[in-house]
């Protein structure tokens, strides 16, 4: 029956794992649900593609939400109101400093909330962080499946290409790298009392003065080092989920001293 379904994204209002990964392509969801055992299809709509098995044991749910925060966020809200309560966002994004390759991890700590969605729901000031728990945990998978890594603040912008604004609003702050729906999932987390992080695979330069387009011949994320990259994150992002389910990451906040 239709309202045993949440309205937007089709997913059954109860019965799902409370450890999901969201990532934004329908086919990646689908590409890192086949690495679980026992993965069924729960529902397609939209953008909104929905598989749940389990990882090592433990259950997983791995769903996509689409490109760009505010439908991303539905997709947030309504596994979060069907029992979901730690999420990880696996993605790709743009490298913003020196040293960050393609193909490599970038864990996030914190995001910069200039999504398009959440300045329509509370202030600006609010921050967008992620649990220490879920960036230790990440960390610490990311290390055990010898992927290269890197921790920071990430911009999630709204607009994917820059048009005639250029990216140097955060020049010289250090930021790690940038994408379109981070900071909504850690908002929402964060409202709700919930665990959530993020990893992003690298697919390219988006610091205006580390793209050099004649030598790259443009922005390509189809390329073997990203799929390499994509190909580890997969397994970093479930191995991190199990690491947060694990009886120490629990108890409130978990023990940010739990071995890294």
């Amino acid at each position: 029956m239709t309202q045993d379904l949440m309205p937007i994204t089709r997913i059954p209002r109860a019965g799902l794992p409370a450890h999901a990964v969201v990532v934004g392509d329908p086919a990646r969801a689908a590409a890192v649900a086949a690495l679980l055992d026992g993965a069924d299809e729960v529902s397609y709509h939209r953008e909104y593609r929905v598989f749940a098995g389990s990882w090592k044991g433990l259950p997983v749910v791995v769903a996509s939400h689409g490109v760009g925060a505010p439908g991303a966020i539905l997709l947030f809200q309504e596994l979060a109101d069907a029992g979901v309560r730690t999420f990880l966002r696996f993605g790709t994004a743009g490298a913003m400093r020196p040293g960050i390759g393609d193909g490599d991890l970038v864990i996030a700590e914190a995001a910069v909330r200039d999504d398009g969605v959440t300045q329509q729901l509370l202030p600006p000031e609010y921050p967008a962080v992620a649990a220490p728990e879920a960036v230790l945990a990440l960390r610490r998978a990311a290390r055990e499946a010898g992927a290269p890594h890197h921790r920071g603040i990430v911009w999630t912008r709204a607009a994917f290409q820059p048009g005639l604004i250029p990216l140097t609003a955060y020049r010289g702050a250090g930021l790690a790298a940038i994408e379109m729906e981070l900071s909504a999932l850690l908002v929402t987390a964060s409202l709700r009392g919930l665990v959530a992080g993020g990893v992003l695979v690298v697919d390219g330069a988006n610091a205006d003065e580390l793209v050099d387009e004649e030598a790259t011949g443009g922005y390509d994320p189809h390329r073997d080092v990203v799929a390499a990259g994509v190909a580890r994150g997969a397994v970093v992002s479930l191995e991190a989920l199990r690491l947060l389910a694990e009886p120490e990451a629990h108890g409130g906040r978990a023990d940010a001293g739990a071995p890294v």
